[in-house]
């Protein structure tokens, strides 16, 4: 090593140990073992993952945050191989055929991890560059893995948003300019029928006046369905009262019970009495209950079942309502709540639409659980009045 050649802190240290005595030697690891594990307690506190792996991918270490994240056991330390953990990279990275990477430069990959449960995630990976290591045979890479999940859903939920508002507004619109003629059309028969009232009474009279009685009452039940529509697709903002969602639902399956007997379904409900209250809108809670009772009926072409179970837990009250009919495929679950998707020759596609925004405005959620030819749960999460109560605050 020539003169000039600089010294790291570590070569400092062992260049010293033959001139220590067995005493200072020991204090000298004593403080090397509490400095590393200062730094284990710091690297592990850090939210983002952090992994040294070598050129093979081979994992040298993790903080505990990356162990998490990639479903990485201590033991395996050593031996684990990124690229197996996280197949992925082989298709975005240039790894060569028996496993090396070797790239001088920083690289950012966002990834779906399936392991050990679904994340988003941001990937950095970076060569680590030692000024006094010669040996470019062998090298070594820094990743840093932060977790995305919650900024890449709070996106899609925005765009899906977006997309749901865009919508609605192109209908009202088409509903509006909908109304113009009608009310049009209403007008001249209107006109029509008093001139009929003038001419003198005969067989033709009647016959017209029948066919406008006919006119008259389509056109008033075009303008009712324009006006359930519009209120469904732009109902005012949640009048939040306490609300006995118990209650609720038995209006609906009252409300609805003729129309599932003559269907030949049977009701299946087992809830509890002490359910707690939630502060919601009672009209629109309602109608999201219409409409799951509505699509599970639809779902059974001959007869079945429809079963409801509630449960609650400290800060939430939920609401399984589920099915026995067709249920919904795999690839279409995705696209329940997009307006307009609709597996029903007769159907709109706009009932779970509104159904995901009712419970979204009241701070809740609705889920899906659904196997093709099984059957469907749809979960309804309503916060506590508590809950709701510290949401209306902030």
């Amino acid at each position: 090593m020539s003169p000039t050649t600089k010294l790291s802190a570590l070569e400092k240290v062992l260049g010293r140990l033959d001139d220590l005595d067995s005493i200072s030697l020991s204090n000298l690891v004593q403080r090397l073992a509490r400095e590393r594990s200062l730094l284990e307690t710091v690297f592990n506190t850090i939210r983002e993952g952090i992994l040294v792996i070598d050129q093979n991918g081979i994992i040298e270490y993790a903080n505990a945050s990356a162990a998490k994240l990639i479903g990485l056991s201590l033991k395996d330390q050593g031996q684990a191989v990124l690229w197996k953990l996280v197949p992925e990279l082989i298709l975005t990275l240039d790894i060569s055929s028996d496993g090396e990477y070797r790239a001088e430069f920083v690289v950012t990959r966002d990834l779906e991890l399936n392991y050990p449960e679904t994340r988003y995630v941001r990937l950095y990976l970076m060569p680590i560059k030692d000024v006094n290591d010669d040996d470019l045979e062998s090298k070594h890479y820094a990743v840093i893995i932060s977790d995305v999940t919650e900024l890449q859903l709070s996106t899609r939920e925005q765009i899906e948003n977006e997309k749901i508002s865009s919508v609605i507004m192109l209908a009202a619109g088409v509903a509006h300019e909908l109304g113009n003629p009608l009310n049009s059309l209403t007008i001249h028969l209107q006109l029509i029928n008093r001139q009929l009232d003038k001419l003198n009474d005969s067989i033709e009279k009647e016959k017209i006046k029948k066919q406008l009685d006919v006119c008259t009452g389509e056109l008033e039940r075009l303008d009712g369905i324009i006006t359930h529509f519009l209120e469904a697709i732009r109902p005012s903002p949640p009048d939040f009262q306490d609300l006995d969602l118990l209650k609720t639902l038995e209006e609906a399956f009252d409300y609805l019970g003729e129309e599932l007997n003559n269907a030949g379904i049977n009701v299946d409900i087992e809830v509890s009495d002490d359910l707690p209250i939630v502060m919601a809108d009672g009209n629109q809670i309602k109608q999201v209950f219409f409409n799951l009772i509505t699509n599970a009926r639809e779902s059974m072409t001959s007869g079945g079942t429809i079963k409801v179970r509630t449960r609650s837990d400290d800060d939430y009250v939920y609401v399984l309502i589920g099915d026995s009919g067709v249920g919904i495929k795999e690839e279409n679950l995705s696209k329940v709540f997009q307006p307009y998707f609709t597996t029903k020759k007769s159907g709109h596609g706009l009932g779970m639409m509104i159904v995901q925004r009712i419970m979204r405005d009241h701070g809740g959620q609705i889920g899906i659980d659904s196997q093709s030819e099984v059957g469907s749960v749809f979960t309804l999460q309503f916060p506590q009045k508590h809950r709701r109560i510290r949401l209306l605050e902030s």
